[in-house]
């Protein structure tokens, strides 16, 4: 696995009922430029996306936005970012976000913040890529998401050397830390239930 430079990061763009949701945004943007890493995101200036933008610009790093042309005036294109490409649709904004990105970053948000995510851990699943993927727990928001992988398990739907492979992180602070530490394991790597475990 290469080493971790660049994060996608998924959320909404909105900033949900939680104050604490655009605190871990914020949070998670300082992060990533203290630590030197670019974000890659869906290129909006509105809710949690704009929020994690703002800060990552705000420390001094660098941003790419990715967003498709008729988003353009309903997310509000963020215009201090370094880069923006601008592409036809969502599908080529998925693949372009996927192939520049080393690693993947789910705060809160809506359906279309969880078809991302669960479009990764499907490619992952099956053996596409190996690269890590973070949900961060933000006042228990993904519990339900959580349970819902358990339950497909306990009924079957999720096998043995099919399992999911991903990271919870209990607040935006450990994400890079978390990331950090991720690297080099493998999408088979036997440890990986336990390394979750140990974050939750």
């Amino acid at each position: 696995m290469a080493p971790v430079r660049t994060v996608c990061v998924y959320c909404g763009s909105g900033f949900g009922g939680d104050p604490d949701f655009r605190e871990a945004a914020e949070t998670l943007g300082r992060a990533l430029a203290a630590a030197g890493l670019r974000l890659v995101y869906g290129g909006g200036d509105v809710g949690l996306m704009g929020t994690v933008a703002r800060a990552v610009l705000a420390g001094g790093g660098h941003v790419t936005g990715i967003i498709p042309d008729f988003l353009q005036a309903r997310e509000h294109m963020l215009a201090d970012i370094q880069e923006t490409v601008v592409v036809g649709d969502m599908h080529t904004r998925k693949r372009m976000m996927f192939e520049r990105s080393d690693a993947f970053v789910a705060l809160p948000g809506g359906i279309g913040t969880l078809e991302e995510l669960v479009e990764q851990l499907t490619w992952a699943q099956l053996g596409r890529h190996a690269k890590p993927i973070l949900l961060v727990q933000v006042a228990e928001f993904w519990n339900p998401l959580l349970t819902l992988f358990a339950h497909m398990r306990a009924h079957g739907f999720i096998r043995a050397g099919l399992d999911l492979n991903y990271l919870v992180a209990g607040h935006a602070g450990a994400v890079v830390p978390m990331l950090r530490d991720a690297f080099g394991r493998s999408g088979d790597d036997p440890a990986a239930e336990r390394f979750v475990a140990e974050h939750l």
